[in-house]
């Protein structure tokens, strides 16, 4: 029984420390979590914290992960009674030398979603096949149901429940517009739009 507390203990610890290096952007959290043992210096809660957030994932020279559960001004995602937009503003893409990627998942499980149309992602090779506004602007749509044939293109199958995203943006540019350093660079995610 001990044990068990013990492990709840630690378990709560983790999930306080992750909070906290979070810093929120639009309603995406935006952090610096991960790196090579020199980057942990025998920082243990740091360690753990950077395993339940991404095992196994990049730093931030290699790639930088914005998530949310969260609309812009905070409300839950979820797909069982809302729609949601991201637009990126013109010439605003996610800076990146390699690509970026807004992956749905289940707000429960933290799986992907099954969908009519098997997408999981929206990233950015499949630029050349969606439609841009007339202003420039890229619109994804996040949303259980179709938006229609004429956007589905730029269509993200939302789970019919809780929404959780992850931005992933690989070998970001350091130069502005960056998402670095983590949280203080001078581009940042737009925020998920609640549209119905």
């Amino acid at each position: 029984a001990e044990m068990l507390v013990g492990m709840k203990q630690g378990d709560d610890k983790i999930d306080k420390w992750l909070a906290s290096g979070n810093k929120p952007i639009n309603g995406w959290n935006v952090s610096s979590l991960l790196g090579d043992e020199a980057f942990f210096n025998g920082d243990w809660l740091m360690r753990s914290g950077a395993a339940k957030a991404g095992l196994y994932g990049n730093d931030a020279a290699e790639a930088m992960y914005p998530f949310t559960r969260t609309d812009a001004s905070g409300k839950p995602l979820d797909g069982s009674k809302h729609k949601y937009t991201i637009t990126f503003p013109p010439g605003q893409l996610p800076p990146v030398h390699s690509f970026w990627s807004v992956t749905m998942y289940d707000g429960k499980s933290q799986f992907l979603v099954k969908n009519p149309i098997n997408r999981y992602l929206i990233n950015s090779p499949m630029l050349p096949g969606m439609k841009k506004n007339e202003d420039g602007s890229l619109t994804l749509y996040i949303q259980k149901d179709s938006p229609g044939a004429d956007k589905e293109a730029n269509w993200l199958p939302a789970p019919d429940g809780t929404i959780y995203l992850v931005m992933r943006l690989y070998w970001p540019k350091t130069e502005a517009p960056s998402i670095l350093p983590a949280g203080k660079g001078t581009w940042q995610p737009p925020g998920v739009k609640r549209v119905s």
